[in-house]
């Protein structure tokens, strides 16, 4: 394994004096950079945080190719321990893949205060979709184009793969969205649920969906100038902020 991880990529962690804690999580093929500003928008107010790299992220594509919804669950949920070991109240935040992580975690564990779901992977594929990936790795097909820097402002590039490697993605629609989607009504804890409506990786629908099956309270923003990576967009301050807002509602409850 490349051992390499890409300037800016890495895991990042604050310990905090408050007693609530911020879970963190970014997405399919992207690393924490994506996630780093929001990351430390919460450590600047003080409260915990932790900013986990997912296995095979970060590095190159080919790390990432072995990996599976098995791996980046287990992550997710180490950094959730290591959390809450010096908390009394955690909040997790999750962008795109690490949003369907956070929903992931909040089946697993109730007690957590509330999550933040930005533009995340929330409804299973249709069949026909999960076929066509499957018959290109038959092919022998390894990758497909990338999905990465879905982001409108010009100026800003996301630091994710050039590449999407499809027996991950096969995993993360199979073995992780599809028994997820069936948990949405029995999660309760309030969610702050963050859509940009010109999304070209996780289509709005998702969204829908979510809000549809979800079991309990949400509090929802739409963003009108953002696409997909809505962390390092037009919009990041309102992402910021709202999260902020949300995050010490959580806390102050």
């Amino acid at each position: 394994m490349n051992t390499t991880v890409l300037a800016g990529a890495e895991a990042w962690s604050h310990n905090g004096t408050r007693t609530t804690g911020v879970l963190v999580i970014h997405g399919f093929t992207g690393n924490p950079s994506s996630m780093r500003e929001l990351a430390e928008t919460f450590a600047a107010e003080d409260f915990h945080v932790e900013l986990p790299r997912l296995s095979g992220h970060g590095t190159t594509v080919e790390d990432m190719i072995p990996t599976r919804w098995s791996n980046w669950s287990s992550d997710a949920e180490l950094a959730y321990t290591t959390l809450a070991s010096r908390c009394a109240n955690v909040v997790v935040v999750g962008l795109s893949m690490g949003g369907a992580l956070t929903l992931w975690l909040a089946a697993q564990h109730p007690e957590i205060a509330g999550i933040v779901c930005i533009n995340p992977a929330a409804q299973p594929m249709a069949d026909e979709v999960l076929a066509m990936i499957q018959s290109m790795i038959d092919g022998g097909q390894v990758t497909m184009e990338s999905i990465g820097s879905d982001i409108a402002d010009p100026t800003v590039k996301e630091s994710s793969y050039d590449a999407t490697p499809l027996q991950p993605a096969l995993s993360l629609f199979v073995d992780g969205l599809a028994p997820l989607a069936t948990k949405y009504s029995s999660i309760k804890m309030p969610m702050l649920l963050i859509n940009s409506i010109n999304d070209h990786v996780v289509a709005p629908e998702q969204g829908e969906f979510l809000v549809a099956n979800y079991g309990g309270a949400i509090e929802r923003v739409m963003l009108e100038r953002s696409f997909h990576v809505a962390t390092q967009d037009f919009e990041k301050d309102i992402v910021n902020s709202r999260s902020m807002d949300f995050v010490k509602k959580i806390a102050s409850a």
